[in-house]
Parts: structure tokens; sequence; C-alpha cells
């Protein structure tokens, strides 16, 4: 039987994973020991991979389409009704084929009377922050689309005439 320092093998049987490049001998990745100049304990090996080469994460369009109205949401005022609204998104791949330049597009429904210019420059500015924080991205354009006005006074009125 071979001697263990000669084979890639643990104590058990079990193969042991090594760092490429690491000098003979060396602690094996993620077993805590020295392992190869720049290793960290516990990160598999993770130092030594350039991060093209470990891949990338891609998230749906249909996920920020929901990012996006959820953002919408938040920045309207507060209603006894949650505010409406949607989104849609529009992205031209990157040259690596990653995230790329991103196009929104959110259709909103607004109370009325209202600043409605303020209300859609604060959907602009919050779609436009939060998706940065929680996506990475970074957008070219959002558009916002008033789709339907609603007003307290034509809703209080008809409230009102009913209830006799």
């Amino acid at each position: 039987m071979s001697d263990a320092t000669d084979a890639p093998y643990g104590a058990r049987g079990g193969a042991v994973d090594t760092v490429p490049g690491a000098a003979a001998g060396a602690a094996p990745a993620g077993s805590g020991g020295t392992g190869a100049p720049g290793h960290r304990p516990g990160t598999l090996g993770l130092a030594e991979v350039p991060p093209a080469e470990r891949g990338a994460t891609r998230i749906a369009d249909r996920v920020i389409a929901k990012l996006a109205a959820r953002a919408a949401r938040e920045a309207l005022p507060a209603a006894p009704a949650m505010p409406h609204a949607r989104a849609s998104v529009r992205r031209h791949p990157g040259a690596d084929g990653g995230g790329g330049i991103a196009h929104v597009r959110v259709t909103v429904e607004l109370r009325y009377p209202s600043d409605i210019g303020a209300q859609c420059g604060a959907v602009r500015r919050q779609v436009t922050l939060r998706l940065g924080e929680l996506a990475g991205m970074e957008l070219t354009d959002v558009a916002v689309d008033v789709e339907r006005l609603h007003s307290e006074h034509l809703l209080r009125g008809a409230a009102e005439r009913r209830v006799r």
C-alpha cells in the first residue's frame, strides 16, 4: 500500500481538494491550513479564481419589473388603499452578456388633486435608487405613465349620494 503523502487521499480514503498551484504538501483548500499564497481559510480556493471566470447572476426581467413596481408604490403617498403601479423592463445585453442598458416603464394611478409632476419625479427617483440598491442596475431611462387619477371629491360625493 502506498504512503499517504504519495497520493491525494485523506485518512478516510476520500479525495482531498487541493488548491491549483499550491506547493506540494500544502494544506487542502478550505482546511484552515496555510494553503497557497494569498489563500484565506474557508474560501475553498475562490481567492485564486478571477471574478470573470466565476460566473454571473442574471436577474430576470419580470423580477426587475416587480422591484420597480414596488419601488413606485414606496414613493407614492400613503393612501387607504395600496397605490397601484405596474412596470415593464426592456434590456439590451452588454458586450459581456450581462446587465447592459435597462429602460423601465412604470404605470401608476395617482390621487387628485395633487402635484402630479412631483409625484412622478419621486417615483422616478425611487425606482432608480431601489433598482440600483437591490439589483445593482444602472437605469438609463425611467418613464412614468399616469394611467388614472382618483379624485377624492368625486369618491366622497358618490359615497354621500348612495347613503340615505
